[in-house]
């Protein structure tokens, strides 16, 4: 290797091992990055679909991504992802739960929305996306690559709910094992 090609490498190390502004998970931020409709002052149902840079270095080539829906009138959101941590000691890569604010710093990452729909059409999409989420194929499966992952999920339900016109991000590595529904 000559110095040139051991210069390279050496810098492309740093700079991924120096990728992510939060080493530790247990202190990255969790804050809500405030783009999420206020349900107190939102009554109208609200479908959202959020991307955030992959914790550490593979926030440098990923996003993680996840759906929240609102019924019209709810005080909470229901947001529904999945994570790889814990599926190899038995708990389910697809999980749930309610929250006023969705759209959470995805530890120590801003996140961005990539889907917003608000009003009539999300009330009658969000039976639809239910119906979707009860249906996942790989509740319980986590493969970082090629999946299915955090990003398989949500542009699952995009293929099951056309009606979205659900565009994912292109670095949502894992998105087009959605397409391996056996």
């Amino acid at each position: 290797m000559n110095r040139t090609s051991h210069w390279i490498l050496s810098v492309s190390l740093l700079l991924l091992l120096t990728a992510c502004t939060n080493r530790d998970w247990r202190t990255a931020s969790r804050e809500s990055a405030a783009i999420a409709p206020i349900p107190e002052v939102m009554k109208d149902a609200v479908i959202e679909f959020y991307g955030a840079d992959a914790f550490s270095w593979r926030g440098w080539f990923a996003v993680h991504t996840w759906l929240a829906i609102k019924e019209h009138g709810a005080e909470e959101y229901t947001v529904y992802e999945v994570v790889g941590w814990g599926v190899d000691r038995g708990y389910p890569a697809l999980r749930e739960y309610k929250t006023k604010t969705p759209d959470r710093y995805w530890y120590g990452a801003k996140p961005e929305k990539i889907l917003s729909i608000t009003g009539n059409k999300a009330q009658e999409l969000i039976p639809k996306i239910q119906q979707a989420v009860a249906r996942y194929p790989w509740k319980d499966e986590y493969k970082l690559f090629p999946g299915p992952n955090s990003n398989t999920f949500p542009t699952w339900v995009g293929l099951q709910v056309p009606e979205l016109e659900l565009d994912m991000p292109f670095r949502a590595i894992g998105s087009g094992y959605a397409d391996n529904d056996d």
